[in-house]
């Protein structure tokens, strides 16, 4: 979505076609087309919002009411599961793509950050250089998704470290703005340094706002019901987003952009992934699987990227790029170091 300087999302058009111009790349979706499928829904945003905060809310209140280990462990994976998909919504939000009027946007936006610590104002600060510099030395995710596959021992091992919350410190590190370091150069990536103001205060006040609200909550509710009622609330809402929440986030990184011998383009350096029900449920929730639709059009609400895939290879787009059933993204992120050396 184009903005003011610094604020923008930009159309990733890199190798789509070498010899045509971006003013005629974007031609090959129609104006009325492309208009169609940037049109935002309130109704399509509500429905995807009340799917998720129902399912978290049916599972803490059921796991609340009934405290015991079996229903307490099955509540903390469900619930981990809607914290993440209550993340991919925040990330509409932050490419202002969950409600046309912006303040109902920020709204929404700002909640489900809130409830997952992120701070969108500063994850839209990062994700946007993310966006336009895709595998570029400025993109602040390559610290997480390049150089696989490393072998399956070193990915299991990382995701085990997730899932029992040693890495969580550093995802919130990386959503508060604190740079990633680049590999080669040893030298931190700023994501502050292309940034208009306007984004700039609005991280460093989202920032405070969530600080804010996760030391508030626990001391209201150690007020308001004692060391039970905050015991319940930290199994049940603080424990999925340290643990569950930490694999899906690096799993999902990785199924996107992990594995790919083309870096070129947004067709070959980011990855849709073809997936079932279950796979939807916990990696893939609100249409976020149809990756390379999104990079190529930012604009597109998570909603109408199933229409824009079909759309685009209706076309003959997006022949040729990077698009797998997901059992075979697993066998490629998980293979052994240095065995993927072309495309296939």
């Amino acid at each position: 979505m184009e903005r003011g300087r610094g604020e923008d999302f930009c159309d990733d058009m890199r190798g789509v076609d070498p010899d045509r111009a971006i003013t005629e790349l974007r031609r090959l979706l129609p104006a009325n087309v492309l208009a169609g499928l940037t049109c935002l829904d309130p109704w399509r945003a509500s429905l995807a919002i009340l799917q998720t905060s129902s399912i978290a809310a049916a599972a803490f209140a059921i796991a609340w009411t009934h405290f015991e280990p079996w229903i307490v462990i099955a509540a903390v994976a469900l619930i981990g599961t809607q914290q993440h998909a209550l993340f991919v919504l925040a990330h509409d939000a932050a490419h202002y793509r969950l409600f046309e009027t912006r303040s109902i946007n920020e709204f929404f936006g700002r909640l489900f950050g809130t409830l997952g610590a992120i701070p969108v104002g500063s994850y839209r600060v990062i994700h946007r250089l993310h966006h336009n510099n895709l595998y570029g030395e400025a993109d602040p995710d390559i610290a997480l998704h390049a150089g696989y596959p490393r072998g399956s021992g070193y990915l299991v091992r990382k995701l085990a470290q997730d899932l029992v919350g040693l890495n969580a410190w550093k995802n919130f590190a990386y959503f508060f703005g604190h740079p990633a370091i680049n590999d080669a150069t040893r030298q931190p990536r700023r994501p502050l340094d292309d940034t208009s103001a306007v984004l700039r205060a609005a991280a460093r006040r989202d920032r405070s706002a969530v600080i804010a609200a996760h030391l508030a909550v626990p001391a209201l509710l150690l007020l308001a019901g004692g060391p039970v009622t905050l015991g319940k609330y930290l199994v049940l809402w603080i424990v999925p987003l340290v643990t569950v929440v930490q694999p899906i986030l690096r799993l999902r990184a990785i199924c996107e952009h992990g594995a790919v011998v083309d870096k070129s383009s947004p067709l070959t350096a980011a990855r849709t992934n073809v997936v079932g029900p279950l796979a939807r449920l916990v990696l893939f929730p609100h249409h976020v699987n149809y990756h390379v639709e999104h990079h190529l059009f930012p604009a597109v609400p998570h909603y109408r990227l199933p229409q824009l895939h079909h759309e685009l290879a209706r076309r003959g787009i997006t022949a040729g790029a990077e698009m797998r059933p997901l059992a075979d993204t697993l066998r490629r992120v998980f293979a052994p170091r240095g065995s993927l050396t072309a495309p296939d």
